[in-house]
């Protein structure tokens, strides 16, 4: 009989890969992971040194069968979701790499197709400015963009014009979403990015995914996102399937935003050096005049045309 599966958090405080695994094959095979499970997409895994001598445990789950098939182990755990995946072990341009995947994640890595590759907006590179406190922050892997680490007033990814944010994207998984909601917090998060010129919420996941909670009502969280949307329709929130897809749509949201802004700013220059010209007099209308003709006291039909001399007199008044 396998022994439980286990997911540990890793000691090491600058890894990208976050997550420690113990598959029980032999005496244990033990893997750096960048999740806990491949939900959206494959999850790419590392040969980790050792387990540590006093890990902090995140999952432990009993498993009933563990095997070796080639290049590859079959995994299957003794739970009713999220139970079977498999490990496999290949090369990267030259290099090995182990990517944990489920049947699901395997058919979807290639969702409607390769991503495209062109640049956002025609912009030969795009500086984009990462939240210091963002943790395994995007790589924005073949995309042209440069990145830097500061503090951002609002979301995890923004750019800059004039020294000033002016569009941000905050990314969350779906956890993290549903904590966010459940707590109250997201209102004030919203309430930061609607005072950008642009802002977006971008979800790492399927929105039918949402229905599929179990530990908190699936309807209380499709309510507090049609509530937040509502009340803040400026900040729209997108759900993407996968985060290779979570990024390409931050990096043509930002890249579009900036190109607006820039195109704005330019304009209302433009517009400044115009000439400009005070409004005309409106020419008086029969109603004007028959109306200044009684507060005159002079005597003028209820209805049809003005005698000439009292549109004479009107613009003598008015001289």
């Amino acid at each position: 009989m396998p022994d439980d599966f286990l997911v540990a958090r890793n000691p090491e405080p600058d890894s990208t890969l976050p997550y420690l695994l113990r598959i029980p094959v032999g005496r244990g095979i033990v893997l750096k992971a960048r999740e806990t499970w491949p939900r959206t997409a494959k999850v790419y895994c590392h040969r980790s040194d050792a387990w540590p001598d006093d890990p902090e445990i995140v999952e432990r789950v009993p498993t009933r069968a563990a095997t070796k098939r080639g290049a590859a182990i079959d995994l299957v755990l003794d739970r009713g979701r999220e139970n079977r995946s498999q490990f496999v072990l290949t090369y990267v341009r030259g290099r090995e790499a182990i990517f944990w995947q489920t049947a699901r994640t395997a058919k979807q890595a290639r969702p409607h197709g390769t991503p495209p590759g062109a640049r956002a907006q025609g912009r030969p590179t795009l500086a984009i400015a990462i939240d210091s406190h963002e943790r395994y922050a995007w790589k924005f892997t073949d995309l042209p963009i440069t990145t830097t680490k500061q503090p951002l007033a609002a979301g995890d990814y923004g750019v800059h014009h004039d020294g000033r944010l002016v569009a941000s994207v905050e990314r969350k998984s779906l956890a993290d979403l549903v904590s966010t909601l459940t707590t109250g917090k997201m209102r004030y998060v919203l309430a930061d990015l609607a005072a950008l010129p642009r802002a977006a919420v971008v979800v790492e996941e399927r929105y039918a995914k949402v229905f599929e909670l179990t530990q908190v009502r699936p309807a209380v969280v499709a309510d507090a996102l049609a509530e937040c949307q509502a009340r803040f329709p400026a900040v729209p929130i997108i759900f993407v399937d996968t985060r290779a897809l979570a990024q390409q749509w931050a990096y043509r949201f930002l890249a579009a935003s900036l190109t607006e802004i820039e195109a704005e700013a330019a304009a209302s220059g433009r517009l400044d050096e115009l000439p400009t010209a005070p409004l005309p007099a409106r020419e008086p209308t029969t109603a004007d005049i028959r109306a200044w003709a009684l507060g005159e006291g002079l005597k003028v039909s209820d209805r049809g045309r003005l005698r000439p001399e009292i549109v004479d007199a009107y613009r003598a008044a008015h001289a």
